[in-house]
C-alpha cells in the first residue's frame, strides 16, 4: 500500500490504492479519450463496509480498475455500501447506477442535482441546443443535434434517481467521521464537496481541481449565471480553514486556499480577456470564443475538437455574462442570437 503524496502531472493516474489518510484511499480510475485521463475515487472506511466519494463512469475497464484497487486493501465491490457522489456528471455518478444493480449500494446525491437529473431522464436534455444558439454558433448546435437524433433522443440509460438527495449543510456519518455537505454550485448546479473538517480533508470532486480550470455550465438545466455562482463557491470554501484537497481529477495537495486564489485569479484574467474580445470587434458568444486561447498551450478555437468547441462557447457565455452583470458590457437580443458591445 503506497502513501500518496503530491504528485507530477500524470503520475497521478496509475491505478491502485494510495492511502490519503487512515481509513481513506485515493482510486484514481481510467475515463475514454485522453482529455482528464482519470477520475479519483476515494474509499472510505464506513464500519465493516466502504463509502466511495464519487464511483467513475460507467464503462468495464473502471469497473475493472475499482475492483483490483480494492483487492488491494482486501476488499471487494460487494463491500462499497454506499456511495456520497459531488455531482451528476458521467464520470462520477454513472458507475454507482451500475454498481448499485448488483449490489444493492446506495446512492447519496446534492439535491440541486434534481432539475438536471429530471431533464436527462425525461429526455429534454438537449437544452445545450438553446445556448449555442444563442451564442450564434449554428454549426455546433447542429452537430449536437444530429448526435441526439441518432441516439434516438431518449433519456440516458446510465441514469437513475439517487436513493438520498443531500441537502446544503447535512452531517454524513462515515465509520468514526462526520462528513458536512458543502454545496458549491459552478461546475454544476448542483455540485457539493464534503468537508472533513476533524482531519483536515477536503472531497473536492470537480469544484477545485489542482492543474486545470473545470467546465461552467455544462448541464442539462443551466443557471442563468453559472460562473458568478462559482466564484461564490470558490471564495465560500476560501472562508473554510484550509484543508488538504483531494480532487477529482489530479493529484492530492496540501493547500485548498492556495488552489482556490489561483482560480480566482485566474478568471479574473479571463474576463478581462473577454472584454478586450468584444471591444476589439467580436459580438456574439461564438466569435468571442474564436478570438480566445484556449488550454494552457493558448491553442486557437479552430483546433479544438468539437466536444473542446462546445465547452469553449458555453465558458465563454458563462463570462460575457458576468461582464454584463458586472456593468462592463451590454447585451442584446436579436433573431434569437446574443450580441454584446461596450456598456
Amino acid at each position: 500500500m503506497d502513501v500518496d503524496v503530491a504528485r507530477g502531472r500524470h503520475e497521478w493516474i496509475e491505478p491502485g490504492a494510495f492511502e490519503v489518510a487512515p481509513g481513506v484511499h485515493r482510486i484514481p480510475l481510467p475515463m475514454p479519450g485522453d482529455g482528464l485521463r482519470a477520475v479519483n475515487v476515494y474509499a472510505l472506511e464506513d464500519g465493516d463496509g466502504l463509502a466511495l466519494v464519487d464511483a467513475g463512469w460507467a464503462l468495464p475497464e473502471a469497473r475493472e480498475a475499482l475492483e483490483s484497487a480494492l483487492g488491494l486493501l482486501g476488499r471487494g465491490i460487494g463491500d462499497v455500501r454506499r456511495f456520497l457522489v459531488t455531482h451528476l456528471h458521467r464520470d462520477h455518478y454513472t458507475l454507482a447506477v451500475r454498481l448499485r444493480a448488483e449490489t444493492g449500494a446506495t446512492i447519496a446525491l446534492g439535491a440541486g442535482e434534481r432539475p438536471s437529473l429530471e431533464a436527462l431522464l425525461d429526455g429534454t436534455a438537449d437544452r445545450q441546443l438553446g445556448k449555442l444558439e444563442r451564442a450564434g454558433a449554428d454549426e455546433l448546435a447542429a452537430m449536437v443535434r444530429d448526435a441526439l437524433v441518432g441516439d434516438g433522443g431518449g433519456p440516458e440509460q446510465d441514469y437513475e434517481q439517487p436513493d438520498e438527495w443531500l441537502p446544503d449543510g447535512a452531517e454524513v456519518r462515515v465509520g468514526t467521521r462526520t462528513l458536512r455537505v458543502l454545496e458549491t454550485p459552478g461546475h454544476t448546479r448542483g455540485h457539493v464537496v464534503f468537508v472533513d473538517a476533524a482531519n483536515g480533508l477536503l472531497f473536492a470532486g470537480d469544484h477545485v481541481l489542482p492543474h486545470i480550470t473545470p467546465s461552467i455550465g455544462l448541464e442539462a438545466a443551466r443557471t442563468p449565471l453559472p460562473l458568478g455562482d462559482y466564484l461564490s463557491s470558490l471564495r465560500l470554501v476560501g472562508e473554510l480553514p484550509d484543508l488538504r484537497l483531494l480532487p477529482a481529477h489530479g493529484p492530492v495537495t496540501g493547500s485548498a486556499h492556495a488552489r482556490v486564489a489561483e482560480l480566482l485569479d485566474h478568471h479574473e484574467r479571463r474576463l478581462d480577456q473577454t472584454e478586450a474580445a468584444v471591444l476589439a470587434g467580436a459580438a456574439t458568444g461564438f466569435e468571442t470564443a474564436s478570438a480566445l486561447g484556449w488550454t494552457r498551450r493558448e491553442r486557437a478555437f479552430a483546433e479544438l475538437d468539437e466536444f473542446n468547441r462546445i465547452l469553449a462557447v458555453g465558458e465563454t457565455l458563462a463570462h460575457l455574462d458576468v461582464l454584463v452583470e458586472r456593468g462592463r458590457l451590454h447585451r442584446s437580443t436579436s433573431d434569437g442570437v446574443d450580441r454584446y458591445r461596450q456598456a
